[in-house]
């Protein structure tokens, strides 16, 4: 009856809907059915869930719908069928059919690596097509999913077709008067969404998977969007700066820490006995949980050279991941900071001349270079080390142009790679460029700092034939176990080298793969192996206290006795007490505190929540607040954001250069 009322201009509309709203309702029960494993099924849940999808779903198509409601509403009716009006209306229904199609089958494989509707990630990825593209093209075939959405299009064109929709939209004499009622019902509809409803509304299941199955893929586009950076004092529960510093310098100072000023984390760390001053490499490993390892739990021998390199090592056998992206632990061990919410500072303006870790290794007369297979132009990787510091070693791709950067930058040249997918050259080849800069390096005066960050444990998982027992493309598992393989021909090739001994190699993971689950944060998820090795004078050992990406850094200044000016927020491990252990976790909106079991979480808008965290069943439930736990993860959070937003983790003048 409803459909029937609807005027004959606004045909094409009518089915443009009714074919949106279907493929939406489709792809929301295949992503159900991807989720199953994690929710907790029931008839109600389940109702709820495409209910909800439905007017998330509406929602989004009103965004759209709007603007050509408008175009009707304009349009005279003289000029109804005219040329323009025709070209116009095929061309947008094809146009905008194709890429709502597109953007449903693409949250299927997005759906597959995330477990989540479009989001922060998708909008960064949007920068960087080329990757993507090529990420696609390697990891589906991309011509015959072109053919099918084609497909599907002529067929939706055929639908509206045999309804007489295109007839009835071009041959008809509806007055200015019959639009006015529906459409203004669309526009009213339309201010609803914009002004009324947020993401989070759909938010009210008791998992994370059924909040976002309710969600709608592209909506949630376009509010990761808008959200991208996040003012952590609009959004986020606040405390006076006074309070905060106060709290929080009782929390971050150690017992050989002396600060300079007030309202800031500056200090100067001391210690006491010789400095030592070898070459360090730093491997940032591609998404590799702990639970990869026989280390920790896994029972398959996946990484033999890592297992055999943490018996040799100091082991850090509980030590947790920021985020769940490569930029989020670029960012925790460069800058030593917690994750604020929104984008990573790796990708923010102004994040320039910034006191890294690269600063320390400066005050203590390193040269520092920053090797990444790819195009470090991604993520904006090139610029953040660039600008502070770092020379380059990377794939530049030569389609894009060469970016002006203040330090030198070196292309892993076509003759140097054996192999390579959309994202890098493969990890044998890096570590190969590796090796042959680093030879180069030796032969000058002075120490070297080198952070490598590898790719290959990376969908599409293609890596090169007849390296390991898996073929290439094929899972997870081949990928990890060519990257393992990779670093064990890596370490056969620098002991031979002279600089080896005088070399210490720190390991550990960006972030963990598949780091979704049942709740918003996924803890067990974080969990991440880190080690240091080749150190002179220290013997192997397990550590296992509760400790964060942020404090491999100073844990290392700490063996080398090395005392320089800092604004890290890590501590050296070693000198924590048990009432100091803590992590620090996050993913993009939600941010915490992890502490004996106990885990506080800060969100928007203004709100938090406490939790008891089981590690043995990796399950959290919500508990009453504490007080003072939640203002001290307030203070971590609060004065990170306003720190770097205010220039305070900016070198300083007073520091030693």
């Amino acid at each position: 009856m409803f459909f029937k009322s609807i005027p004959n201009r606004l045909q094409l509309l009518k089915t443009f809907s009714i074919t949106v709203i279907s493929f939406a309702f489709l792809v929301r029960l295949i992503l159900y059915f991807f989720a199953f494993k994690y929710i907790d099924f029931s008839i109600l849940n389940f109702i709820k869930i495409f209910f909800i999808g439905l007017f998330f779903d509406i929602g989004n198509l009103s965004y759209l719908l709007a603007f050509y409601a408008i175009y009707l509403l304009l349009i005279p009716t003289k000029f109804y069928g005219n040329l323009l009006d025709r070209f116009l209306t095929k061309f947008a229904y094809g146009f905008f059919l194709f890429v709502y199609i597109f953007s449903f089958l693409a949250e299927i494989p997005f759906w597959q690596e995330y477990q989540r509707r479009f989001n922060f990630i998708a909008v960064d990825y949007l920068l960087y097509t080329y990757e993507v593209i090529q990420n696609i093209h390697e990891s589906f075939p991309l011509p015959l999913l072109i053919l099918f959405i084609i497909l599907i299009l002529i067929l939706s064109i055929k639908y509206a077709s045999k309804k007489n929709a295109y007839k009835n939209t071009f041959n008809n004499s509806d007055s200015f008067k019959t639009k006015l009622i529906p459409l203004t019902i669309l526009l009213i509809v339309f201010g609803f969404y914009h002004y009324f409803i947020t993401n989070s509304n759909a938010e009210v299941f008791g998992t994370i998977n059924e909040n976002e199955l309710a969600k709608s893929g592209m909506y949630s586009f376009f509010n990761a969007y808008k959200g991208n950076e996040l003012n952590y004092n609009e959004f986020y529960k606040t405390l006076p700066k006074e309070e905060v510093f106060k709290i929080l310098n009782q929390h971050i100072k150690a017992s050989n820490d002396s600060l300079l000023y007030g309202n800031s984390i500056y200090r100067y760390t001391k210690n006491d006995s010789i400095e030592t001053k070898p070459n360090v490499i730093f491997i940032g490993l591609e998404s590799l949980n702990a639970r990869f390892m026989q280390s920790f739990t896994n029972k398959d021998n996946w990484t033999p050279t890592l297992d055999s390199l943490a018996k040799e090592s100091i082991f850090f056998t509980n030590l947790y991941a920021t985020g769940t992206r490569t930029i989020r632990g670029i960012e925790a061990i460069s800058l030593s900071i917690p994750p604020t919410p929104g984008r990573s500072i790796v990708k923010r303006d102004n994040n320039e001349n910034l006191a890294t870790i690269g600063h320390v290794f400066k005050q203590k007369g390193y040269s520092r270079t920053f090797f990444y297979g790819g195009d470090s132009h991604f993520d904006n990787m090139a610029n953040y080390f660039s600008y502070n510091g770092f020379d380059i070693v990377d794939r530049r791709k030569l389609h894009r142009l060469e970016q002006k950067l203040p330090t030198k930058r070196t292309r892993i040249n076509d003759d140097e790679m054996t192999f390579e997918n959309a994202w890098a050259v493969c990890d044998q080849d890096l570590f190969n460029k590796v090796l042959k800069v680093t030879d180069e390096q030796a032969k000058n005066n002075q120490p070297f700092f080198n952070f490598v960050m590898t790719s290959s444990n990376h969908k599409p998982y293609t890596y090169p034939d007849g390296v390991v027992d898996i073929p290439s493309g094929e899972n997870v598992i081949g990928s990890i176990k060519y990257l393992d393989k990779s670093l064990h021909e890596f370490f056969k090739k620098a002991k031979t080298k002279s600089w080896y001994k005088n070399t210490v190699f720190v390991i550990m993971s960006d972030h963990c793969g598949f780091s979704a689950g049942r709740t918003e944060i996924n803890v067990e998820n974080h969990h991440i192996p880190a080690l240091i090795t080749n150190l002179k004078n220290h013997n192997p050992i397990k550590i296992n206290k509760l400790s964060s990406q942020i404090d491999i850094f100073p844990t290392l200044f700490g063996y080398l006795n090395w005392s320089y000016n800092n604004n890290f927020y890590g501590k050296d491990i070693n000198k924590m007490t048990p009432k100091e252990e803590r992590a620090f976790i996050g993913n993009h909106r939600k941010v915490g505190l992890l502490k004996k079991g106990k885990l506080m979480l800060l969100e928007a808008p203004r709100k938090h929540t406490f939790f008891n965290w089981n590690k043995e069943k990796n399950d959290i439930s919500p508990i009453k607040s504490d007080s003072i736990f939640l203002k001290e993860t307030i203070s971590y959070y609060q004065s990170a954001f306003d720190l770097f937003k205010n220039d305070g983790l900016k070198i300083q003048n007073t520091s030693k250069n």
